[in-house]
C-alpha cells in the first residue's frame, strides 16, 4: 500500500526541477505560515511535492497524535502510514488520484482558487481513531502548473464517517463532490441560508441559548426552533455543533 500510494502521487503530480530563482523568491514564506498557525486553533502543515516531504508542521496537538512537531516533520509521508488505518489509507490514495486528475484539467491561472476537503481517521496516542477534517490548497505551482507546495489545515470533522470529499472554488458557490463508487466528480452549489437563518447561527456561535436568541430577535422560542430545524435540513447536519462547523468551513458565516 505504501509503495502504491507513493507511486500514485509521483505519477499524478510529478514536479520537475525547481530553479534557484524560484526558491529565492519564496524562501521567507514559512514566516507567514508560522504566524498564521499562532492565530488558529487548527493544525497547519505544508507539503513539498517536489521532494515529497513535510516542510512545516505546527504545534497543535490534534495532528501530532502524541508526537512532537519535529518527529512528524522528519517522518513526512511516513506519518500517515504510522497513524492512519489501512482502510483510510486506501481512501486517501483514491482522493489523491481523483484530486490531482481534477487539478490537472483546470486552467493554469485558476488553479490557486481551488481547495479540497475530506475526512479520514487518525490514531491518537491512546490508540483510538479520531475522525479529522483535512483541507488542502495550493501554495506554489511549478512552471509546468503542477502543485509544488500545498498548505494543509486539520480540524475535528463534523461528520460521522470518513470520506465527504469536496472541492471548492474561491469566490463562487461551486462545489464538486467525489462519488467514491464511480470515482467521478459531481458539480453542485454550496448550501444557502437566508438572512434570518444566518443571524440565528451567528447568535448560537456567540453562546446564546434558544430563549436568549428568541428574546434578542423578538420572537418566541418555538420560532427559533423552527429556524434551527431548517438550518439542519439545508446543511444536511443533525445538531448545532455540526451546523456551526459546516457554516464556518464553508464560509457561510
Amino acid at each position: 500500500m505504501k509503495d502504491y500510494i507513493n507511486s500514485s502521487l509521483l505519477t499524478k503530480n510529478k514536479v520537475g526541477k525547481i530553479s534557484d530563482e524560484e526558491y529565492l523568491q519564496r524562501q521567507d514564506y514559512l514566516e507567514a505560515i508560522n504566524a498564521f498557525a499562532r492565530l488558529t486553533y487548527e493544525s497547519v502543515y505544508v507539503i513539498n511535492y517536489e521532494k515529497m516531504v513535510f516542510e512545516y508542521v505546527s504545534e497543535n496537538p490534534l495532528f501530532l497524535c502524541g508526537y512532537s512537531p519535529t518527529e512528524v516533520l522528519n517522518w513526512g509521508y511516513e506519518f500517515y502510514f504510522k497513524n492512519v488505518p489501512e482502510k483510510d489509507l486506501a481512501l486517501l490514495n483514491q482522493i489523491n488520484e481523483a484530486g490531482f486528475d481534477f487539478f490537472a484539467k483546470l486552467p493554469a491561472d485558476e488553479k490557486k482558487l481551488y481547495s479540497i476537503s475530506y475526512d479520514f481517521h487518525l490514531i491518537n496516542q491512546e490508540g483510538k481513531p479520531m475522525l479529522i477534517n483535512h483541507r488542502l490548497t495550493p501554495l506554489f505551482l511549478s512552471r509546468e502548473g503542477k502543485m509544488w507546495k500545498a498548505m494543509c489545515i486539520v480540524s475535528i470533522s463534523n461528520h460521522q464517517q470518513a470520506g465527504n470529499i469536496c472541492i471548492y472554488k474561491q469566490g463562487t458557490n461551486d462545489v464538486w463532490e467525489l462519488d467514491i463508487t464511480g470515482n467521478t466528480w459531481r458539480k453542485s452549489e454550496k448550501a444557502k441560508l437566508n438572512a434570518r437563518e444566518i443571524e440565528i447561527l451567528r447568535l448560537h456561535a456567540q453562546g446564546l441559548t434558544i430563549n436568549q436568541i428568541a428574546e434578542k430577535i423578538f420572537v418566541v422560542p418555538d420560532t427559533v426552533k423552527y429556524y434551527r430545524r431548517r438550518i439542519f435540513e439545508r446543511l444536511g447536519v443533525s445538531n448545532m455543533v455540526e451546523a456551526l462547523s459546516y457554516a464556518v468551513n464553508s464560509r457561510i458565516i
